[in-house]
């Protein structure tokens, strides 16, 4: 098996020329994507569509945006991203239809052995899950193996290192559940506030 091979088997595996020439693939393509003009928006589209592994036909990502290979990134329709997300997409990352990333998000599929002699030769990657409708708070870290269920929301601030079922609210560092998403919460957008709108029900 090659190293890429290994890191998509979820086997320890270490840098090596095909991984280092699919990287710099990604960085020269994220340099470009990354000081385009603001305007240039067919441009990015175009550079994120060739660069991530599969996207839907509407999504947006705001610049600037890191990742390690691209390829492994997988994003649904109506996705955005706000600033600054980062994705160590060392094995599949894939995200539904309709979430919402905040500013200043790290997702990582990568990671590193716990013993410093092991450390210095491998890593690895395990998958990461985000399922439909979810929203992650800005300054959220999402790690190795986790699934975030759908309707899901991730307060900010957090770090998810297990996984998370749908359609609740979780937060925290580690981050666990906090409560259920109740029907009645779709009048309201903010705490106690009604909406003045109705034309989303």
């Amino acid at each position: 098996m090659s190293q890429f091979q290994r890191m998509m088997a979820e086997l320890p595996y270490h840098s090596d020329e095909e991984t280092r020439k699919m990287m710099m693939r990604s960085r020269e393509l994220l340099y470009e994507f990354n000081n385009l003009h603001p305007t240039e928006t067919e441009r990015k589209q175009e550079i994120l569509k060739d660069l991530l592994g599969k996207t839907g036909e509407k999504f947006y990502i705001e610049a600037p945006f890191h990742c390690d290979y691209g390829c492994n990134i997988e994003v649904g329709e109506n996705f955005y991203s706000n600033y600054n997300l980062t994705v160590l997409d060392c094995n599949k990352v894939k995200i539904g239809n309709n979430v919402l990333i905040a500013p200043n998000v790290t997702i990582t599929a990568a990671g590193h052995p716990v013993h410093p002699d092991a450390r210095k030769k491998y890593e690895y990657g395990i998958p990461v899950t985000i399922g439909d409708d979810v929203w992650i708070g800005a300054c959220v870290v999402i790690n190795p193996g986790v699934t975030i269920g759908s309707g899901s929301v991730i307060g900010a601030g957090s770090v998810v290192t297990k996984d998370i079922p749908e359609n609740v609210v979780a937060f925290g560092n580690p981050c666990r559940v906090y409560r259920e998403i109740t029907p009645e919460e779709k009048h309201f957008y903010y705490k106690d506030r009604v909406f003045d709108v109705d034309d989303y029900l």
